[in-house]
């Protein structure tokens, strides 16, 4: 490509960023506002795509704003290049039992996906022809492992997939070849789980990455939320306080969103239906070395959450209640839809969609 195309396409998105900001009630000087501009935004709505499914879909992976995939319950897996108004099954062949929480597109026609359960139920596969084709590159042989989310670094060879802690340590299963084959990294450099530890498998975004190298995974269950955090790949992590509640079993932090290695989100709360969850969001400026909480966090439990791309400062959270976007960087949060998901992602080129419960999938506009 031409540094001219390359000027164009990059100029392209960022005034693309800068309409939808608009669109979501952010912009407000001279640098969003032309002449002539109404500046009498609204809040977004999603805008419903008919999958045909009736799965729970909480695995998502936005490649534009006409591709997608999507993972969930009885071995789903959709797909659309259309911007949803077709979707086709390429669901892996025999795998009805299989719940897929988590997918990564690595292109147009390539992707991997991941499903969790103790034992032989947690396994990876990948297609490199669209879902026309899936080879199974992972099964889990150990009985009390239990994976939970995977994630690719910048590049896509590289990547990592987290379970549950195995004798008192959370296990890391790590790819160089792009989800073609797999290994359990050494846990000399993890430190110890605390009782009750666990991560959420709701969205897909309980570990998540940025660039080459850095990593980050999220944890409830026990006395306090953590958040991990790994420059090396996986090798070894630290761990730090979210500020998220938690102390039982249904509260914690469930997703993370990184814009680049040092700003970050954290949602989660009480996955129970009715349950209250105060302090359910967080940011960090340091890669996850601290956290502050929102100073207007979500209403309600969050399970997802997505930067909007281009942007320094708003991001977007979805969970059963309903939605809510921040213009601040995650220092405050605005409800702007009451539709159920579970799961959200956007594009570079501003494809953002949502997923969740009884086929539902969504495409911001």
């Amino acid at each position: 490509m031409t540094l001219r195309g390359t000027l164009s396409r990059t100029a392209a998105a960022c005034l693309g960023a800068v309409a939808l900001a608009a669109g979501l009630g952010l912009a407000t000087g001279p640098a969003h506002a032309g002449p002539g501009t109404d500046a009498r935004w609204h809040l977004p709505g999603w805008e419903p795509k008919d999958t045909g499914s009736d799965a729970r879909l909480r695995g998502l992976s936005a490649v534009s704003r006409h591709v997608a995939w999507t993972s969930g319950s009885g071995g789903t897996v959709l797909r659309t290049t259309d911007g949803g108004r077709s979707w086709r099954d390429v669901s892996p062949p025999g795998t009805g039992a299989l719940e897929f929480r988590d997918i990564e597109a690595l292109g147009r026609r390539s992707a991997v996906v991941l499903s969790i359960g103790p034992g032989e139920d947690s396994r990876i596969y990948r297609t490199d022809d669209a879902g026309a084709t899936w080879t199974e590159t992972f099964r889990n042989d150990h009985p009390d492992a239990f994976y939970d989310c995977v994630t690719f670094f910048a590049g896509g060879r590289h990547g990592l997939a987290l379970s549950d802690p195995v004798d008192g340590r959370f296990r890391i299963l790590s790819t160089s070849d792009g989800g073609r084959s797999w290994q359990v990294l050494p846990d000399d450099g993890m430190p110890p789980a605390q009782p009750g530890d666990a991560a959420f498998a709701a969205s897909g975004q309980c570990l998540v990455s940025a660039g080459r190298s850095d990593a980050w995974f999220a944890t409830g269950g026990g006395a306090t939320a953590r958040v991990l955090h790994s420059a090396d790949r996986g090798r070894t992590w630290t761990a730090a306080e979210s500020g998220i509640p938690a102390g039982d079993p249904a509260r914690g932090v469930f997703a993370l969103a990184f814009r680049d290695a040092r700003h970050g989100l954290a949602v989660g709360g009480d996955y129970r239906p009715g349950s209250p969850s105060p302090d359910a969001a967080a940011r960090t400026a340091d890669g996850g070395a601290t956290w502050t909480g929102a100073r207007t966090p979500p209403p309600a439990y969050r399970s997802g959450v997505t930067w909007l791309p281009h942007s320094r400062s708003v991001a977007l959270a979805v969970g059963p209640t309903g939605s809510d976007v921040t213009f601040d960087a995650g220092r405050s949060w605005h409800g702007f839809d009451s539709g159920s998901y579970d799961t959200v992602d956007c594009s570079a080129d501003l494809g953002c969609w949502a997923a969740g419960e009884r086929g539902r999938v969504a495409r911001l506009e």
